[in-house]
């Protein structure tokens, strides 16, 4: 996890290891999926402007959770360590962001070429997107408390970017943090689950 050249809190680098494998959804949550619409309409758009609580439990609902930090990141960068899910440079084309999306949200799974190596769309792009993880500095450590779901006050991780204000925007290990009862209008989530 993290990126030796990223900003301050996407450093250190360090390895993560997974004691059991897991699940992750191939899109975003949509509209369709959520039953409501946030601030983009159309069924296949990433439901958004969602508070992380509104997030947990719907994956709760669909018997999942959302992912950790570390889960997320592993699902986009792969065992090659990428920067995107395709590869270590930014290709506008395969994701939708700041530079073409005329700030909106588009369908998800619309930029195929955008696919990480398991399969799933938009990790990078379309919507940011809630994690279950407490934001606390690197190295990521699930035991240190940063997994706790009964902290209700403490800020959430989203990753993931739309925004190209700088280089490493919308690169994989970039990390942002907000209250857990916040809302964005570029915030989605997807879920995940272990793999019984």
């Amino acid at each position: 996890m993290g990126y030796t050249e990223g900003r301050r809190d996407e450093r250190p680098e360090n390895q993560v290891c997974f004691s059991t494998p897991f699940w992750i959804d191939r899109d975003e949550v949509t509209n369709a999926q959520y039953g409501s619409t946030g601030n983009f309409p159309g069924d296949n758009h990433p439901r958004e402007n969602l508070t992380w609580f509104e997030a947990r439990d719907f994956c709760i609902q669909r018997g999942a959770r959302l992912p950790t930090e570390a889960e997320w990141e592993y699902a986009g960068r792969g065992p090659d360590n990428l920067l995107y899910p395709w590869g270590n440079e930014l290709v506008d084309d395969n994701l939708v962001f700041d530079r073409n999306s005329n700030n909106t949200t588009a369908d998800v799974g619309s930029r195929p070429e955008g696919v990480s190596w398991v399969g799933a769309f938009d990790l990078a792009g379309n919507v940011q997107e809630w994690v279950s993880s407490i934001y606390d500095r690197y190295p990521y450590d699930a035991s240190d408390g940063r997994e706790d779901m009964t902290d209700t006050t403490s800020q959430r991780v989203y990753r993931s970017s739309i925004n190209s204000y700088v280089d490493f925007g919308a690169s994989l290990p970039a990390r942002f943090r907000a209250a857990p009862d916040s809302r964005s209008w570029f915030i989605g989530f997807r879920c995940a689950r272990d793999d019984h």
